[in-house]
């Protein structure tokens, strides 16, 4: 027998416990290392949004008037509400501002982000300026524009009437409370969907409009076929937190109208919290609410498949 022969029959194989056991205590420090880093806002998501929304869950198969223990009522409540025709009404009132209010906040950011992309003089300023809104307190707003909107003394009205125009009665009159509603929160997120907007813009690769240019294409003829395509995953995100935002009205409102007049205004979560603390039905308003996810969980993940069609990336 050969040497060669001798050593390979006395070869020992390798032991695989050391190699796979490294590994594994790596995924282990890996997963217990992201974990860590998670914490921080794992727990107030948990207690602020996940419990709430078991505990509303809960709430909203009974009957509880925050005063004398729940009682089970099982799907009662939502069975009342699907058959209210108040509850139609709400989520159309709510729809109306949606409608009215998205397409106002969008062109009216895009207008301000396409004049703040240029060689303006003091546009840092003006940035500042239109953003001030947005950090400003709903409550604030939505007074001054009361105010402003006030059909005897108002700013608008007496503005009208200088050049022979009879202003409407705004927030007093039920034909005009929702636009006044819609104005105050259009002018209010107009900085919002502009910052958005503007950093979009500055994204796009100046040697494409360049181009573009070149090849003899006019502003409007760069805007529809340049700007606004790369802009779209901008557009694609400012339309998503609208619309979710859009469906949980509330602050402007409840401080300009309170729901009025004649319940014109009154939108899904205004009468969550009328059910809750006004009517002692705070089943039927957990239920109200749930009923308000479903409806945003599903017109957001219509828009989160649709996007394929028109968001264009890269």
């Amino acid at each position: 027998m050969s040497v060669g022969t001798l050593g390979a029959g006395l070869t020992t194989p390798p032991a695989p416990a050391r190699t796979e056991r490294r590994p594994r205590r790596s995924r282990i420090r890996y997963t217990l290392t992201v974990l860590a880093f998670l914490l921080p806002s794992a727990i107030p998501l948990t207690a602020f949004v996940l419990a709430p929304m078991v505990s509303a869950a809960w709430v909203s198969l009974t009957k509880w008037n925050l005063l004398a223990p729940p009682v089970f009522v099982g799907l009662d409540n939502y069975a009342k509400l699907l058959s209210d025709p108040k509850t139609g009404a709400i989520f159309l009132h709510t729809l109306y501002y949606i409608v009215g209010y998205l397409p106002l906040v969008y062109f009216g950011g895009l207008a301000l982000a396409l004049a703040l992309n240029t060689r303006l003089k003091g546009r840092s300023i003006l940035r500042g300026v239109y953003f001030l809104p947005v950090v400003t307190s709903w409550i604030v707003v939505a007074l001054v524009w009361r105010w402003l909107l006030n059909p005897s003394t108002g700013v608008v009205n007496t503005a009208l009437s200088w050049v022979g125009i009879d202003g409407p009665g705004w927030w007093a009159d039920p034909a005009w409370a929702m636009p006044s509603i819609i104005i105050a929160s259009a002018w209010k997120d107009l900085g919002f969907v502009m910052v958005i907007l503007l950093a979009g813009l500055q994204a796009i690769d100046p040697e494409l409009l360049d181009a573009a240019r070149v090849d003899g294409a006019g502003w409007w003829r760069r805007l529809f076929s340049v700007v606004l395509p790369l802009l779209s995953p901008s557009t694609f995100f400012v339309v998503v937190i609208s619309l979710i935002n859009g469906f949980q009205v509330f602050d402007q409102v409840y401080a300009m109208t309170g729901g009025g007049p004649g319940g014109s205004t009154q939108v899904v979560v205004q009468q969550i919290y009328d059910l809750t603390f006004r009517y002692g039905a705070a089943g039927e308003a957990s239920a109200l609410s749930w009923l308000l996810f479903a409806v945003v969980l599903g017109v957001t993940v219509v828009q989160i498949v649709g996007q394929k069609r028109w968001v264009t990336y890269g």
